[in-house]
């Protein structure tokens, strides 16, 4: 029996949360002059994840949810 309520029960959603916060945190050590440069690429990305996951589940459709599965992999390989 399943107890996936929604995207927030699932585990890929919570992990690529984790990695959308670190990278806020190491961010924010970076040069100041990487602000509008890699600090906006990698932070862009790193919340592109989880967002795309939870909306590929919101489409309650297995082919969409491939398919923002997809691209939240291609965000993943971005970062």
């Amino acid at each position: 029996m399943s107890n996936i309520n929604n995207f927030k029960d699932l585990l890929i959603w919570q992990k690529a949360m984790d990695i959308a916060e670190k990278c806020y945190l190491l961010t924010k050590f970076f040069p100041k002059d990487e602000l509008y440069g890699m600090v906006q690429q990698i932070r862009r990305a790193a919340v592109s994840i989880p967002a795309n996951i939870a909306e590929g589940y919101g489409r309650r459709s297995t082919p969409e949810y491939i398919r923002f599965l997809n691209i939240a992999q291609g965000s993943i390989n971005e970062l």
